[in-house]
């Protein structure tokens, strides 16, 4: 099988590292690309050449398409992108800062635009491109305005990126998962009764992936095929 290049954006922790394990054991050049970077050198370590690691920030337009053209020229192209950068905050609405509302949605539809902007230019014909969403796409949360609004928007955003890259032979998809423990979540778990409330959402395990199988997950009725 001809090997593909994949980037990971976020892929130092969490479903991004277990994304990037994944699909370097299925014949991908994986470059993990984070803004940590002690700890994506390190993954990047860990797996092993052929795999690298880049240093990359969402939110700067320059940092993004640094990344891209870096691994394109590097590698002789791209064929695989999955966008795990994001993270939440929480307060009510009333009482939330603005500038903390901002960053959140910097971060989660923001940066996702300019990923799939950035790499939308690189992917050819047979590429692939997911973003994760989540199930606060669709399922609204007391104290996570910002983080709903920033996941619905990339639920769209996902949609019409599908409509204008498909002509070109690219498979734009998003995942939206619920509730996973990793560290970006610790700070959300410890809110009375969440975990509780998320508990009918599909079980991950704590890489990130789910603990039924991947066919068996990928199959169910819940899942969001839109987008």
């Amino acid at each position: 099988m001809t090997e593909r290049v994949a980037v990971i954006v976020g892929g130092a922790s969490g479903i991004g590292w277990a994304t990037a394990q994944t699909l370097a054991k299925q014949d991908c050049r994986v470059t993990v690309a984070d803004r940590n970077t002690e700890l994506g050198r390190r993954r990047a370590a860990e797996l092993g050449d052929p795999h690298a690691f880049a240093p990359v920030e969402v939110t700067d337009e320059a940092s993004v398409a640094a990344l891209f053209d870096d691994v394109a020229a590097r590698e002789g192209g791209l064929d695989v992108v999955v966008n795990c950068a994001g993270f939440s905050g929480f307060g009510l609405i009333t009482e939330l800062a603005a500038e903390d509302f901002r960053s959140v949605i910097d971060v989660c539809l923001n940066g996702a635009f300019l990923v799939i902007k950035q790499a939308g230019r690189h992917l050819g014909d047979g590429g692939t491109l997911v973003s994760l969403t989540s199930l606060n796409a669709r399922q609204p949360a007391i104290g996570m305005s910002a983080y709903c609004a920033a996941k619905a928007g990339l639920s769209m955003l996902t949609q019409v990126a599908a409509l204008e890259l498909g002509p070109r032979g690219i498979r734009v998809n998003a995942v939206a998962p619920g509730f996973v423990h990793t560290p970006l979540t610790e700070g959300a778990a410890m809110v009375p009764g969440w975990s509780r409330s998320m508990s009918r959402t599909p079980r991950w395990d704590g890489r990130g992936l789910p603990r039924t199988s991947p066919r068996r997950w990928l199959s169910s009725a819940h899942l969001s095929r839109r987008g």
